[in-house]
């Protein structure tokens, strides 16, 4: 596996060694150990959650507050899905920067998203299986988000505002500068 850091300190774009042959394919998704010794930090994940959605579907951007914050390893079983993520860390250097990365059954790539990110994802195919770990557990009253289409973050989701399918929650989410960090 190797892991490559994006733009925003401590987010990796993760790539398994595939092993393919004439009957199909092997890789190894998950290695605590390889993971923790890739991305130089200790990281035990706690929950893993599973997703199934249809082109168009926009879930995020979403976030954990505090003591509940988590960290997320992101990856695509079946279909194709943009990913994002956005830093929300108040003293970063890339304080409301973000990254878009394309995660697909057919690449393979995870996305790390540490603690202090806010995510959401949209899926590009006809439907997506979206599957992540989290290294603490959800705590309603902790989450928090931010408006996908906050004019300052300029995310470029790559289909059109008519083709979107957005939560009723997630359509009144604030933009960043009035967001609860």
């Amino acid at each position: 596996m190797k892991a490559t850091e994006t733009k925003l300190e401590d987010c990796f774009v993760l790539e398994p060694t595939i092993f393919e042959d004439k009957r199909g394919y092997f890789f190894e998704s998950f290695n605590q150990e390889k993971f923790n010794t890739l991305i130089n930090k200790k990281v035990d994940f706690v929950q893993d959650n599973e997703s199934f959605s249809s082109k168009g579907v926009l879930r995020g951007l979403h976030y954990q507050v505090g003591a509940h914050a988590q960290a997320k390893l992101v990856r695509v079983i079946k279909g194709k899905v943009l990913d994002v993520a956005v830093d929300i860390r108040a003293n970063s250097k890339t304080f409301g920067q973000h990254v878009a990365v394309e995660l697909s059954e057919d690449n393979k790539k995870q996305l790390f998203v540490p603690r202090g990110f806010a995510h959401g994802f949209i899926v590009l195919s006809e439907t997506a299986i979206f599957s992540y770990k989290c290294d603490n557990l959800y705590n309603k009253e902790s989450e928090g988000g931010i408006i996908y289409n906050d004019p300052k973050l300029n995310i470029d989701w790559q289909l059109p505002e008519d083709e979107l399918l957005v939560s009723e929650k997630d359509v009144i989410l604030p933009n960043l500068e009035n967001a609860r960090l």
